[in-house]
């Protein structure tokens, strides 16, 4: 099995991933999962695609990304290796459609408005 490269996006995050038969390493940034992400959340959020169609132990996972925060990183990865196992078999898609990984999250912060101090705030009103 070749190099499988997917994208995946989620608010200013952008994870490229590089999916490859192997042992189960998943590297973020030419660092190890555990030392990107010590939060036991975000590793169960990149882990979940691979959980759901029980395949933690069979793929190398390598991965680039950048922008946004670390959950939307997060998402994004998750995003990617979504992709990238349903490229591998297309029989992963409605397991995978069904926990809702399949779907790009296109929620992202609105921009400022001119003359407010935010997108949706108003300054401080006062009739006197």
């Amino acid at each position: 099995m070749e190099v499988i490269n997917t994208i995946g996006r989620r608010k200013a995050s952008v994870a490229r991933v590089y999916l490859s038969k192997g042992k189960g390493k998943i590297t973020i940034n030419k660092k190890d999962l555990v030392d990107y992400f010590p939060s036991d959340r975000l590793q169960y959020i990149v882990n979940q695609p691979l959980n759901t169609i029980e395949v933690l132990g069979d793929y190398d996972v390598n991965v680039n990304v950048y922008g946004g925060g670390v959950k939307g990183q997060a998402e994004a990865i998750r995003l990617g290796i979504s992709r990238a196992l349903v490229k591998v078999d297309e029989e992963n898609k409605p397991a995978l459609k069904a926990e809702g990984f399949m779907t790009r999250d296109s929620r992202v912060v609105e921009r400022k408005k001119p003359g407010r101090p935010k997108a949706r705030k108003r300054f401080q009103f006062s009739k006197r």
